[in-house]
């Protein structure tokens, strides 16, 4: 079993910074490129596949969101209390989130699994397109009782600065879905379903390695008698994983709702937006996983007390995610139709998606800034801030603007491009004054923080 890490985190913060960050960026690389070779092989069965996979996506993010607070609720407590040198109550709280993984995905199965066709109907899904979506997620449900444990097990060793473990399980997963995907896709002619079939047998795969690696490596004892009902802890995992959940059905929210805009030009422009935002996933995990890393930095400096060391950390994380926002942005502005030819032969997708990712580009450097911020305040224990940032560039900006260009100004789908910047520099605008406000109450030996 591992040494607590908080003390060797203390010495060097900006080493730890990478030390977390590296072998979770690795294993993010390696998911974004199993999405974009995924959309790359259901790519060539056609642009209604393209569209299928377009439409479950938000689907997929509904049901990864809803678990994603209890992971995130959970991975800051025990990230607090590490840093508080308090080992017993942060293996009760890991048992708290296992369980309550379970039980959220045996509730969602049951009660989510009949309504797929009438959401993807809702959502602008008609004919093949509504075929092709539902199929793929009914198969996925069937996969989510391992997918909610797998993000389980990832945040108890993300939290207690471990990421090379679930780095590990991570690629070896993901690579053998990449090796199964033609397989079930083309040899075995399931199309657009065979590839959720990959992706629920990675999750199973993924799931029996953690199993392997929580007793050989987890500095934390997860069993049966480490887990004792604390309401406190549930308390403290809500407090924080609640705000986290809704933040992401926002993005999801936000994601359905584009789709139905670009539904309102043609079935071509809901498949270059949707291989736009599997490309933006280069971006967004990249940032995700130095995000992420603060976040338990930030967790462990702040329960230890450390407000100097969280503060320095937080201005080394932001100049990080900037200085990812623009490479890639860069890279994204000069070449955007190679990229897009990637995944798709048809010129038009092409030419629809590099125009819009020529603008979309320059979203990407408040977008670092506002991830950061809601994850360094949800390592502190504050899940609200990143929740009131995504309903102001979501529901409060972006959405509204994108309805007004379009249907009532009669503007193009580029105007959609526009409006996410607007809702982005709003969102960052709030919450660096909100972080400021916060961190100008954390003084070392101050408790009040």
């Amino acid at each position: 079993m591992k040494k607590n890490r908080v003390d060797e985190f203390i010495k060097r913060p900006n080493k730890a910074l990478f030390t977390l960050a590296t072998p979770m960026l690795i294993g993010m690389l390696v998911q974004t490129t199993y999405n974009l070779v995924d959309t790359a092989f259901v790519g060539r069965l056609g642009t209604n596949s393209i569209a299928a996979l377009t439409f479950a996506f938000p689907v997929f993010m509904i049901i990864w969101s809803l678990n994603s607070g209890i992971g995130v609720g959970m991975s800051s407590l025990i990230s607090r209390l590490l840093g508080a040198k308090k080992r017993k109550e942060a293996e009760n709280a890991a048992m708290h989130g296992l369980l309550s993984s379970v039980m959220l995905a045996v509730v969602l199965f049951f009660g989510g699994i009949w309504l797929l066709p009438t959401l993807f109907n809702l959502f602008g899904a008609t004919g093949e397109v509504l075929t092709l979506s539902t199929n793929y997620m009914t198969i996925i449900f069937f996969g989510m009782i391992f997918m909610f444990l797998n993000f389980a097990i990832y945040n108890i060793f993300a939290s207690q600065g471990d990421t090379k473990t679930p780095m590990k399980i991570q690629v070896t997963a993901l690579v053998i879905n990449i090796i199964l995907d033609p397989i079930f896709i083309y040899i075995l002619g399931y199309g657009v379903a065979g590839a959720a079939i990959a992706t629920v047998l990675a999750f199973m795969i993924a799931f029996a390695m953690g199993l392997y690696y929580i007793p050989r490596k987890s500095q934390l004892r997860i069993r049966k008698k480490s887990f004792v009902l604390s309401f406190s802890i549930i308390k403290q995992i809500l407090v924080v994983g609640i705000p986290a959940t809704l933040m992401m059905l926002l993005i999801s929210f936000s994601n359905i709702v584009v789709n139905r805009f670009m539904v309102h030009f043609s079935t071509l422009h809901v498949a270059a937006y949707g291989i736009v935002s599997r490309l933006e996933s280069v971006l967004i995990m990249p940032m995700v996983a130095f995000s992420t890393s603060a976040m338990t930095l930030a967790g462990m400096f702040f329960g230890a007390k450390r407000y100097n060391l969280l503060k320095g950390m937080i201005r080394f994380a932001a100049i990080i995610n900037l200085l990812i926002a623009l490479f890639i942005g860069i890279i994204f502005f000069a070449i955007p139709a190679f990229l897009m030819q990637i995944f798709t032969p048809d010129l038009t997708v092409i030419q629809l998606g590099a125009t819009y990712l020529r603008i979309d580009v320059f979203l990407y450097p408040f977008l670092g800034v506002t991830m950061l911020i809601a994850r360094v305040m949800q390592g502190m224990g504050k899940g609200l801030p990143g929740l009131v940032m995504n309903f102001v560039r979501v529901i409060a900006v972006t959405l509204p603007l994108s309805y007004i260009f379009i249907f009532i100004l009669g503007y193009g789908y580029l105007s959609v491009a526009i409006a996410f910047i607007i809702g982005a520099v709003a969102s960052a605008i709030i919450g660096l004054i909100w972080l400021s406000l916060q961190l100008r109450k954390c003084v070392d030996g101050n408790n009040t923080c």
